[in-house]
């Protein structure tokens, strides 16, 4: 049986960087992940100066790509809106890796499976022991799963469901784009230029919306690449997209049971408008560290719900 104080489980933004305040904090910890590091995520992958605070990250000593945007194209009804900001674009294969190698901590690679709790320890797969948990493993989290379900079920009208690709690709624009209730979807589409000559779009909408009109998010990709290609952004690719669901946040979440913690997507916490998830899980993550050190009780209510302010008041 392989012990620690604490088993972080999922390795990106919100499991790293938990992992990350623990180690500084004096705790055992250990990570376990399904995947290996550098692993692909797909995310349209853009960050806040907020976040940028939160983890203390230097873009000057930055290792990898990253693009800075002083504005974001909204385009509702047709009519485009440039909104001055400062965000930045970064690859989440190679931003959460670093995250990861840069928390410092032992990591192993473990599908995770069942989760009981024996006397005052949590037991993973009868393989690991702990005595607190951090589930940092997205929407399908085990933690949450095991431990949190019942008692922080979620919403089905919470549910985004969202298609994207990232792809090399000579972009002729620098530039965010960002189109929000095309053909009368409840979301919003995005084409995301990234460093190193990389290109990431997608789109995503509500789940239910799409399901009561008997219309699936891959009609409205198929309609976007279709804009695409008329506007001279993304032409002459046969492009093959992945999908996949995740939650909107809710007005009350329960984010601890006894010694366990959810964070990021696992609790649900991407903002409202604009689905963004990085943000919130990086806060979360350093929330559920400074309870484990603290013994204070873990709140995510002072996560923003929203992300409009920090595109609108960046600095």
């Amino acid at each position: 049986m392989i012990e620690a104080e604490v088993i972080v489980i999922g390795g990106g933004p919100a499991g790293s960087t938990c992992a990350w305040k623990l180690k500084q904090g004096g705790k055992d910890v250990l990570l376990l992940d399904k995947k290996q590091f550098p692993r692909l995520k797909l995310c349209a992958g853009w960050i806040t100066p907020r976040v940028l605070r939160h983890l203390k990250m230097n873009l000057q000593t930055y290792p990898h790509s990253l693009l800075k945007f002083k504005r974001l194209n909204f385009i509702i009804g047709g009519r485009r809106y440039p909104v001055p900001t400062r965000q930045y674009s970064i690859r989440r294969v190679e931003f959460d890796a670093w995250l990861l190698e840069r928390a410092g901590v032992p990591v192993q690679q473990h599908k995770v499976q069942s989760i009981r709790r024996e006397n005052s320890n949590y037991i993973i797969d009868d393989a690991y022991r702990c005595t607190y948990l951090v589930g940092a493993g997205g929407t399908h989290c085990p933690v949450y799963h095991n431990l949190f379900k019942e008692i922080n079920p979620r919403a089905q009208e919470r549910v985004i469901s969202a298609l994207e690709l990232e792809f090399p690709y000579d972009y002729p624009s620098r530039e965010c784009y960002l189109w929000f209730t095309e053909n009368n979807l409840v979301g919003y589409s995005w084409y995301v230029p990234k460093g190193n000559g990389y290109l990431n779009i997608g789109i995503g909408g509500k789940l239910d919306k799409l399901k009561a009109r008997g219309e699936t998010i891959r009609t409205h990709w198929n309609l976007l690449l279709e804009k695409l290609d008329k506007l001279e952004l993304v032409q002459g690719q046969d492009l093959k997209p992945s999908g996949y669901n995740y939650y909107l946040r809710r007005e009350v979440i329960v984010g601890q049971r006894d010694n366990a913690f959810i964070t990021g997507d696992a609790a649900g916490l991407a903002t409202l408008d604009m689905g963004e998830g990085i943000g919130p899980a990086v806060e979360s993550g350093i929330l559920a560290a400074r309870a484990i050190l603290t013994g204070k009780p873990y709140s995510l209510k002072k996560i923003s719900k929203y992300s409009a302010f920090d595109i609108l008041f960046p600095w």
